[in-house]
């Protein structure tokens, strides 16, 4: 008759042992799973860390970021162009004047920095046309981010990356000289005096400086100060823009 582990009390024992152990090996085997893991975890979790600190010591996507699109992450705060009388039509190399302001011309305009801001220029007490088409290549099919389309004034920044554009950015595409006494070829002097405001307030030092906000209103003004002006506060703004 053959005999069963109750039958042979040392066979038992061993067999509960070899029990025991395999039981023991797959506890230790679970126990390094979970410790491998949690390794795992915790370096993942230190490198996302790093990565964070090293983007926000670079300013993270900000308007650091617009050189990579040919945009300057410090708008320029000169201006460069013609020293003539008014009226100024658009300059024939949209192109160049671009490139002068520091700007890349682009194939389509941009969409993630989109606001509008409107320039009266009144001399001697006249308004003085700000022209369509600053900024625009139509033979090229290129568009600078910052840009005019019709003869109103507005003024249009449409770019594809987060940046700050300047009056002097857009005076040097219009190919006209902006300094802090004079726009043009009309110096301040005698009986002539120049002046810009920002939503109604005056504005010292050079306004090529000025840099554009959402539906701020730009005002330029010379003439002689015996002359009234209104100087206009703020744009009529249609509906959408």
């Amino acid at each position: 008759m053959p005999r069963t582990p109750d039958s042979n009390p040392q066979e038992g024992r061993r067999a509960r042992a070899s029990a025991l152990s395999e039981q023991a090996a797959r506890a230790e085997r679970r126990r390094r799973l979970r410790f491998t893991m949690i390794v795992g975890i915790v370096v993942a979790a230190v490198i996302a860390g790093l990565t964070i600190a090293v983007l926000s010591t670079r300013g993270g996507p900000s308007r650091s970021t617009a050189p990579e699109a040919g945009i300057p992450a410090t708008p320029m705060k000169t201006a460069s162009g013609r020293a003539t009388s008014p009226p100024w039509a658009a300059p024939s190399d949209a192109s160049a004047r671009v490139a002068a302001a520091g700007l890349m011309m682009l194939g389509e305009e941009g969409h993630v920095e989109h606001i509008h801001t409107h320039l009266d220029v009144i001399v001697n007490g006249k308004s003085v046309v700000v022209p369509a088409d600053i900024g625009i290549d139509h033979k090229a099919q290129q568009i600078s981010p910052l840009h005019t389309h019709a003869e109103n004034g507005v003024i249009h920044i449409e770019s594809p990356v987060k940046a700050a554009f300047s009056l002097g950015q857009f005076m040097t595409e219009w190919d006209l000289a902006l300094t802090s006494d004079s726009i043009g070829g009309l110096k301040a002097g005698g009986a002539n005096e120049f002046h810009a405001y920002v939503n109604g307030k005056e504005r010292p030092g050079n306004p090529a400086a000025i840099e554009f906000r959402d539906h701020d209103e730009i005002a330029l003004v010379y003439g002689p100060a015996d002359v009234k002006v209104d100087v206009p506060s703020r744009y009529d703004w249609p509906k959408g823009k």
